[in-house]
C-alpha cells in the first residue's frame, strides 16, 4: 500500500505507515513516545500537525535515517543529546532534496555525503537545537595544525572526488541557550578539503549559537566554533542574526577555513574560554561585516586573526579582550582593508594562546601586524588602548600603507608615551 496523506496518532500506525513502499507525508497528530529508529524510503515525509506533534526516540537510539527527497517538518524531535535526531542513508547515490523545516530538537542533527552519495540538495530552516553533544563522533577535519569538533548541526561533503557537490540553503538555525551550550561546536559546513568534494550554500543564516567543546584547557591540536566554515565549504552568505556565544577552551566564536563572499555578524560576538578567539579566517572572505560589539573574555583569546587566507575588507563596531596574551586584531598575511567604529581596547598583559595548533607567548597588544602581515588600508576610530603593564598598543612588524587613528592611543598602565 503507498502512502499518499496518512495521519498517525501512535508509535504503532507511525510504523505501519513507513513500512508502506510508496512516497508520501505522514502527518503526526501527537505525542509520541518509545519510538525506534525510524528509516525514511525515498519520497516520504514525516510532518507534525498541531502544537503537540513530537517524536521521543528509544533510549540509545537515534532518531530518523533520511535517505532521498525526504522532508521532516514541524516536529519536536528528541533523542539522548549525543544521539542523532536527523542523519542519512549513505547507500543512495543522489539526496535529491533533502527538507527541514521548523524543527525543535534534543539531539545532533548530522548529514554526511559519504560512501555512494554523489550529489544532492539540503535545505533546512528554522531548526532549533535545544541540546546536543557532536564530541564523540571522532572523524574530523584536519589542517593548521588542529582537528575540528563537528558540531550539533552537521552537514559535511566528505568525498574525496572533487566534481562530487553538494548544495545546500540554511536559514533561521539556533543551537543551545545562554548557559546551557551544546558541546562541540554549534553549526558546522564542510566540504571534503581544499581539494576535494564541495559543499556550495546560498545562505547560511542563524539565530543565538551558544556552543562549549569541552576541550581540556592547553590541549593544542583541537578547535571547535560556535558556527564555523570549515574547508571545501563555498557560501554566498553568511548572517548572524543573533548572539554567538563559546564557552570553552579553543572554542572559535566565527571560524572561516572556506570561501565566503559575505559574513554579517548583526548581534553580539563572545568567547569566554582560553584561546577562544572571536572571529579566526585561515580560508578567503570578501567581506566581513561585524555590527555589534566582539568581546573576549580567556586567556590568549584573541579578537580577529588572520594567519592563513585573506580577507579583501573588515568592518568591526569595537572589539575589547579581558586577558593576557589576547590580542585584539593580529594580522600575519596581506588582507585589504580593516575598519573599526569605536576602537580597540585590551585589559591584559602576557599569556599563552593557541596558533595554529601551538601554544604561543602574546602580549594582548591592540593592533598586532606580525613579519609578512600587511594591510593595504587600516582604520580605526575610537583608538588602540592596553591596559597590561608593559603592553604596547601598536605592534607594527609588517606593513600597513594608509594607517589612520583617531582618539587616544595609549597604553594606560604607563611605560609608553601615548602616540
Amino acid at each position: 500500500m503507498s502512502v499518499q496523506q496518512l495521519q498517525v496518532n501512535t508509535t504503532e500506525e507511525l510504523l505501519a505507515a513507513l513500512s508502506a513502499s510508496g512516497p508520501g507525508q505522514i502527518l503526526v497528530g501527537s505525542s509520541l513516545h518509545d519510538v525506534p529508529t525510524l528509516h525514511l524510503a525515498p519520497g516520504q515525509s514525516l510532518i507534525g500537525i498541531g502544537p503537540t506533534a513530537a517524536l521521543h526516540f528509544k533510549e540509545g537510539q537515534d532518531g530518523i535515517r533520511l535517505s532521498a527527497d525526504n522532508q521532516i517538518s514541524s516536529l519536536q524531535l528528541a533523542t539522548e543529546v549525543s544521539k542523532r535526531a536527523i542523519f542519512n542513508d549513505y547507500s543512495v547515490e543522489n539526496l535529491g532534496r533533502l527538507l527541514l523545516q521548523n524543527l525543535v530538537i534534543i539531539g545532533v542533527v548530522q548529514i554526511l555525503a559519504r560512501e555512494q552519495i554523489r550529489r544532492g540538495h539540503v535545505e533546512a530552516h528554522n531548526i532549533d537545537i535545544v541540546m546536543a553533544d557532536a564530541r564523540a563522533y571522532d572523524t574530523r577535519p584536519k589542517g593548521y595544525g588542529v582537528e575540528v569538533t563537528p558540531g550539533a548541526f552537521t552537514l559535511w561533503n566528505q568525498q574525496e572526488d572533487s566534481a562530487v557537490t553538494i548544495s545546500a540553503d540554511m536559514t533561521g538555525l539556533s543551537a543551545g541557550r545562554i548557559g546551557s551550550p551544546v558541546q562541540g561546536s554549534g553549526i558546522f559546513v564542510s566540504g571534503a578539503g581544499d581539494i576535494g568534494g564541495r559543499l556550495v550554500a546560498k545562505r547560511l543564516e542563524t539565530k543565538a549559537v551558544y556552543s562549549d567543546g569541552g576541550i581540556v584547557p592547553g590541549t593544542p591540536d583541537r578547535i571547535t566554533g560556535g558556527v564555523f566554515t570549515v574547508y571545501g565549504a563555498f557560501v554566498d552568505r553568511v548572517v548572524n542574526h543573533g548572539p554567538v556565544v563559546t564557552y570553552g577552551a579553543n572554542d572559535m566564536v566565527l571560524d572561516n577555513w572556506g570561501w565566503v563572499d559575505q559574513w554579517i555578524a548583526e548581534d553580539k560576538i563572545t568567547s569566554y574560554g582560553p584561546s577562544g578567539i572571536g572571529f579566526v579566517n585561515f580560508g578567503t572572505l570578501q567581506h566581513l561585516q561585524i555590527n555589534a560589539p566582539l568581546e573576549t573574555f580567556g586567556l590568549g583569546a584573541r579578537g580577529f586573526n588572520v594567519y592563513t587566507g585573506t580577507v579583501k575588507l573588515a568592518e568591526f563596531d569595537r572589539i575589547v579582550t579581558h586577558a593576557d596574551g589576547a590580542v585584539g586584531i593580529q594580522i600575519s598575511r596581506p588582507v585589504g582593508s580593516i575598519k573599526v567604529k569605536r576602537g580597540i581596547e585590551t585589559y591584559g598583559g602576557t599569556g599563552q594562546s593557541l596558533v595554529k595548533g601551538v601554544l604561543t607567548t602574546l602580549s594582548a597588544i591592540a593592533l598586532s601586524v606580525k613579519p609578512g602581515g600587511s594591510a593595504q588600508r587600516v582604520e580605526v576610530d575610537g583608538g588602540l588602548i592596553t591596559h597590561g603593564a608593559h603592553v604596547n598598543p601598536l605592534e607594527m612588524q609588517g606593513v600597513i600603507e594608509v594607517l589612520n587613528i583617531s582618539g587616544r592611543t595609549a597604553n594606560t598602565a604607563g611605560g609608553f608615551e601615548p602616540i
